[in-house]
């Protein structure tokens, strides 16, 4: 198997959308799948910000984040550990999104970058919403869920 043809499938999914960031944040690999996903083509997001797809009030926490990342050269959710957030797409719609962070390291070791594996969840977020939604219902009527 050749390592360089499986890396370049991988980045030309549709199903998930991988989007990789330099150490200042700004977009260099923008996949079809974060265009499935997000809505923005490439030329439309490579060399803007993250704040592209996060919405304004996480904005602060994402940039704050990202600074701890690039400066400790670790993060808490590279072992496989998915994130949960919510995101906007192009045209405005805010959706539900479940990622990994990958961090890319120079020669030296040094962060770089980072790299994110995302999947829109929005259905599922969506599904499990209601379902709470009916099973307080449920109990606030006195019923016993078992």
């Amino acid at each position: 198997m050749r390592f360089e043809s499986l890396a370049q499938s991988l980045l030309l999914t549709e199903g998930d959308a991988i989007v990789a960031v330099d150490s200042d944040g700004l977009i260099r690999c923008w996949n079809p799948g974060a265009r499935r996903i997000f809505g923005f083509s490439e030329q439309e997001a490579l060399g803007r910000t993250l704040d592209l797809i996060v919405p304004e009030v996480l904005r602060q926490r994402h940039h704050s984040g990202f600074e701890r990342v690039m400066t400790g050269g670790e993060t808490r959710y590279g072992a496989g550990d998915l994130l949960a957030v919510p995101a906007l797409t192009k045209d405005g719609r805010r959706i539900s999104v479940e990622f990994t962070i990958v961090l890319l390291r120079d020669a030296d070791g040094a962060t770089e970058g980072m790299a994110a594996i995302m999947r829109d969840v929005t259905a599922r977020f969506e599904d499990t919403r209601a379902l709470r939604k009916k099973i307080a219902a449920l109990e606030a009527k006195g019923a016993a869920i078992d």
